[in-house]
């Protein structure tokens, strides 16, 4: 890079010496000759006149020494300000989030954020699982968050908290009365599902069938709002996060019930990409979502 070999110009001129000048780039003595012999070829002219005891520059040599002094002035400006940059909480982070957390798991976190990082402003975009390994992975989200985290090539992932899962049905279905409940008391139930492709209905699934319980096909429904509406219209009973029904069940349209006899959580994960650079805005970002689920 030629900004080196104008440093090394400049300590030359400084020091009217060659092997003070290597001293201070770390180089030889003959590397410095060097340098300065290709500086010479490339603009076709002599620098530095050499003599037994000093050197001088000649008149193309004090332009050229003019102009590198100014050239590494602005380079250090560049550098200094590159620092700064990315050592600053500020700028834009796009986060791609399923439903079901970004709706009900992040506002409260994001606001948090934002109240301490006023200068990051944080771009929300919601999608299905699959879509946000993509957009981590082609460079259009900064920041992923999925419910079961798996290994995908060219992506990170970290899980920073996790999910309790509870039946939900209405308030005159006959479990509604209960604090607990087992799985084995939804055998013939009529059962609204997510889509077959969601982890969470993945994850669901596999409980149901180890404890060799069979429930009814009520419906598959691609996100968690629509699914909530359908057991709110008395259509089945589901299992869902429980921080996606606090305000319903606050308001008498639904009831949670415990699920007892095995611990059913979902674990949260932040997703980002393996290979690109993440500034300062993305890591304050990562650090306070895995503080609030402290």
């Amino acid at each position: 890079m030629y900004i080196d070999s104008f440093k090394v110009f400049c300590d030359l001129v400084k020091t009217s010496s060659f092997s003070k000048s290597a001293v201070l780039n770390n180089i030889t003595q003959s590397a410095v000759s060097q340098q300065v012999r290709s500086l010479e070829i490339k603009f076709d002219c002599t620098l530095v006149e050499r003599g037994r005891r000093n050197l001088s520059l000649t008149p193309e040599g004090l332009a050229f020494h003019k102009t590198c002094e100014k050239i590494i002035s602005i380079w250090n400006d560049f550098e200094a300000r590159l620092k700064e940059i990315k050592n600053v909480v500020a700028g834009e982070v796009r986060v791609a989030s399923i439903y079901s957390i970004g709706l009900h798991e992040l506002p409260a976190r994001l606001k948090t954020f934002g109240e301490k990082n006023k200068d990051v402003h944080v771009r929300l975009e919601y999608c299905r699982s699959q879509q946000v390994y993509e957009l981590i992975e082609s460079g259009k989200a900064d920041l992923g968050i999925v419910a079961y985290p798996t290994k995908k090539s060219g992506v990170l992932f970290e899980v920073f908290d996790e999910d309790q899962l509870v039946l939900i049905c209405h308030p005159k279905h006959s479990l509604s009365a209960k604090k607990k409940v087992s799985l084995s008391a939804l055998k013939g139930e009529k059962f609204l599902s997510f889509d077959p492709e969601a982890p969470t209905r993945k994850a669901i699934d596999r409980c149901l069938r180890d404890a060799q319980v069979k429930v009814l096909n009520a419906g598959e429904f691609d996100n968690i709002e629509t699914v909530k509406r359908s057991v709110e219209n008395e259509s089945g009973v589901s299992i869902v996060p429980l921080h996606s029904v606090t305000q319903e069940v606050k308001a008498g349209r639904l009831v949670a019930v415990e699920i007892e006899g095995q611990k059913l959580t979902r674990p949260l994960g932040l997703v980002y990409s393996r290979t690109r650079p993440r500034p300062a805005g993305l890591k304050e970002l990562i650090a306070s979502l895995k503080e609030s689920a402290k």
